[in-house]
C-alpha cells in the first residue's frame, strides 16, 4: 500500500514538473475533453492534461449541463486537427486545477490560433498578453466579419458568460 501511494506521489510530481511555466514539451494526443481542453501522453509516459492558452471554447454538453451552440463542432475540429498526433506543448502556466495552460503546435501550427481563426473559439481577453493577443485577437476579428463558425450566430454567448448563466451554472467554474 505505502510503495503503491509513493509510485501515485512520484508520478503526479513527474507531471507537475513537467509543466513548468517556459517549458516544451512532445506529447501524443490521447484525448480532447472540448474545445480547448486535451490529454497528452508524454515521451515518458506520463499524462497530461493540457488547457489551450488564450482561447475559450463554447461549453459541450454534460451529463448534468447543457453544452452551447457550437461546443461539439469545436470538440470535433479539434478532434481531426490533433487526435492521436504528436505536438509541442509550450507551457505558458499552470491554472487552479493542475493543468497545463500551453500553446500547442502541430507541424509549426499555432492549433489554438487556428481555433480561433476558424470561429471555434474566443479569443480569450481576460488571459491573453504579449504577441499572442495580437494574434488571437485579429484573427478572432477576422472570423467574426466573415461570419465563420459560431460568429454565424448573430449574438453568440461567449463561454466565460454561459458558465456564470443559469444554464451553465453549477459546476463550470474552471477558468482560462
Amino acid at each position: 500500500m505505502k510503495r503503491t501511494a509513493l509510485m501515485i506521489l512520484l508520478l503526479v510530481c513527474a507531471i507537475c514538473g513537467e509543466a513548468r511555466a517556459g517549458r516544451i514539451i512532445d506529447g501524443m494526443v490521447r484525448a480532447v475533453y472540448d474545445g480547448d481542453t486535451v490529454l497528452l501522453t508524454t515521451r515518458e509516459q506520463s499524462r497530461l492534461k493540457v488547457r489551450l492558452y488564450g482561447i475559450d471554447a463554447p461549453e459541450t454538453q454534460k451529463p448534468d449541463k447543457p453544452g452551447q451552440p457550437y461546443g461539439e463542432v469545436a470538440k470535433r475540429t479539434l478532434q481531426y486537427k490533433i487526435m492521436g498526433r504528436q505536438v509541442s506543448a509550450e507551457i505558458v502556466e499552470t491554472d487552479q486545477y493542475q493543468r497545463a495552460v500551453a500553446v500547442i503546435r502541430y507541424k509549426g501550427r499555432d492549433i489554438n490560433r487556428e481555433m480561433v481563426a476558424e470561429g471555434m473559439a474566443w479569443a480569450y481577453r481576460q488571459y491573453l498578453q504579449g504577441p499572442y493577443a495580437s494574434e488571437y485577437i485579429g484573427s478572432e476579428n477576422r472570423a467574426r466579419s466573415s461570419r465563420l463558425g459560431l460568429w454565424r450566430d448573430n449574438r453568440p454567448t461567449p463561454p466565460w458568460e454561459f458558465r456564470r448563466s443559469a444554464a451553465g451554472r453549477g459546476g463550470y467554474g474552471r477558468s482560462r
